[in-house]
């Protein structure tokens, strides 16, 4: 196997481990808010704390990566988040659940920008649509795969037992990272060509100085308002709004993980061949059809009309990930690759902290999930905006690229 598939099958493997152990406590929501007795919001704090922690290390963890490669931050990471997957089973308190999930998100911060590093390093442009598009179906397929594994461990080992057994996939994906990743491929990472005002540009004050970065940065942001919303509360939205019982909650969260999966995967591949020189209307426009069929779900007259929608909803919100992320390393040097996707990365995460604490805020305002859909769908609307500004851009930079090479050629 080519050292490039290895690498990018053993980081696919730890962000599927990553997603169980994020996704883990969305399942057990309801009986965790049972168990100690949270109110919506209180429950919506305990989801954001993660992302606080998530978000907090991105930049930091991007740093560390390009300064001391990204295969020892990342068996650094999986040990550490480990080990506070297994103290979540152990908190009593809400004040504990906090904290703990607060240094859980620490842990996982630290890897993000390392394996997008290891992406832009080993992938080139054109074919980094489809390589991110690969690499991230592990996080539509970890909460596909959890919400049913996670509804059985419920069952014999309580929401207790079931954190503790989660830690044992992150200790072998520590070994396994540690033993089989390559450090670089051969030849050494490949180059990408970032211009700004002062030329081509290896510092990333005048990477952040080009309005291209920040459109990135906030269409993440407000994407993410919507699909932290969506990953954070669909199990507790289809059991206390449609009344779905827990024995078939596990496998009814999992129907739009696995859309997720093949909207990854077909819109990846889109952003490689028919959409290149158009990624960001391609995931604008696939942010948009997610927030009409958020609307349809929770408008839907029946249970199995509104699982069929947020379904498609999930198969748009997750097409966007390879095209967005391909979008992001074409304007970040090689050497800051990891600063700075851990940079736009901070700014999903901005989105993320938000999304489940507002949402619970609402819902225990309106005793209600309708306004909770409804600033969900306000984000995507906002990330496309945001994007398709972003295309105009991109647009002028490749009209000037192609009469600059016309002239070249002629001379």
């Amino acid at each position: 196997m080519q050292k490039k598939w290895r690498m990018l099958l053993l980081i696919w493997l730890m962000m599927f481990v990553a997603y169980l152990d994020r996704i883990n406590i969305s399942v057990a929501g309801p009986t965790i808010q049972s168990s100690l007795h949270l109110t919506p919001i209180a429950y919506g704090a305990v989801l954001s704390a993660f992302t606080f922690g998530y978000a907090i290390l991105q930049i930091p963890g991007g740093w560390l990566a390009d300064r001391f490669g990204s295969k020892r931050l990342l068996v650094t990471a999986l040990i550490f988040w480990s080990i506070f997957t297994g103290l979540t089973g152990l908190a009593g308190s809400l004040s504990a659940l906090i904290i703990i999930r607060v240094l859980f998100g620490v842990g996982e911060g630290l890897e993000n920008g390392a394996q997008f590093k290891l992406i832009g390093d080993f992938f080139p442009s054109h074919e980094r649509s489809s390589a991110n598009g690969l690499f991230l179906t592990s996080i539509a397929l970890g909460p596909a795969f959890v919400a049913p594994l996670a509804a059985w461990l419920l069952g014999v080992a309580g929401w207790h037992g079931m954190f503790l057994w989660f830690v044992i996939p992150g200790v072998i994906m520590a070994i396994l990272i540690g033993w089989l990743v390559p450090k670089a491929p051969d030849g050494g990472p490949i180059h990408t060509r970032v211009i700004t005002s002062r030329g081509e540009s290896t510092m990333w004050k005048d990477v952040l100085s080009h309005p291209s970065i920040w459109l990135s940065f906030f269409a993440y942001l407000f994407f993410n308002i919507a699909f932290w919303g969506f990953l954070g509360w669909l199990p507790t939205y289809l059991s206390q709004a449609r009344g779905i019982v827990l024995s078939k909650l596990g496998f009814d969260a999992s129907y739009p993980y696995v859309m997720g999966f093949f909207g990854l995967v077909i819109i990846g591949w889109l952003g490689n061949r028919v959409f290149y020189r158009y990624r960001a209307s391609l995931i604008a426009i696939s942010y948009l059809l997610s927030g009409i069929f958020l609307y349809t779900a929770y408008n839907a007259h029946t249970v199995t009309a509104s699982v069929v929608s947020l379904s498609v909803a999930g198969f748009f919100l997750y097409g966007g990930f390879g095209p967005i992320w391909a979008v992001a390393l074409d304007l970040i040097p090689d050497s800051l690759r990891a600063t700075l996707t851990g940079f736009v990365n901070f700014g999903g995460q901005i989105g993320g902290f938000i999304a489940p604490i507002t949402v619970g805020a609402i819902v225990s305002a309106t005793g209600s999930f309708s306004g909770g859909f409804l600033f969900m769908i306000a984000g995507v609307v906002l990330a496309a905006i945001v994007l398709f500004w972003l295309q105009a851009l991109q647009n002028k930079a490749h009209r000037l690229i192609d009469t600059t090479l016309g002239a070249t050629t002629h001379a």
